[in-house]
């Protein structure tokens, strides 16, 4: 049976930007920060193959929750680069990031909860301040209406950078 070129398994910068939904820019950027790769043709132009798409896709998602760009590169240097990752590799990378999902829902939670208690307090060491010093972690260190910057070794406060 005859092989396909390969040429009919890539996208173009373009057509991966169209049919993703990503601006070219932005795939330009995942591709410097390690998250999606392409190979040059003979003139110079990027090429992606076709799991590109899905990888998008993923990055796109993560990043809508929060996810660190960081993280998703990590999570996408797990998959298979021989072939197209399929619904359980997903899920495996998925459930590694299930916990601080919740975390980030509960903060979430308190913050609808607990937004209305809290705008024009100004205090950060009340006890009950729920979403910026929760079980008053400040009030133990400083008081005051503002924390002050941690000193850092060899710099005073008046100068931090």
């Amino acid at each position: 049976m005859p092989q396909l070129p390969q040429t009919l398994h890539e996208l173009s910068v373009g057509q991966l930007s169209a049919r993703s939904g990503a601006a070219v820019s932005a795939l330009h950027f995942y591709e410097s920060k390690g998250l999606i790769t392409s190979r040059r043709t003979s003139g110079n132009q990027r090429r992606y193959s076709r799991d590109a798409l899905r990888r998008v896709a993923f990055v796109r998602a993560a990043q809508r929750v929060g996810i660190p760009l960081a993280t998703i590169r990590d999570a996408l240097a797990s998959l298979p680069e021989e072939r197209t990752p399929t619904r359980d590799d997903w899920a495996r990378l998925s459930e590694t990031w299930r916990q601080e999902l919740d975390e980030r829902i509960k903060q979430l939670h308190r913050l609808r909860d607990h937004l209305t208690d809290c705008i024009g307090c100004g205090c950060l060491s009340l006890e009950t301040c729920v979403l910026s010093n929760p079980d008053d972690i400040s009030g133990e260190r400083i008081t005051g209406s503002r924390l002050m910057p941690e000193r850092r070794q060899g710099r005073s406060e008046e100068h931090p950078s």
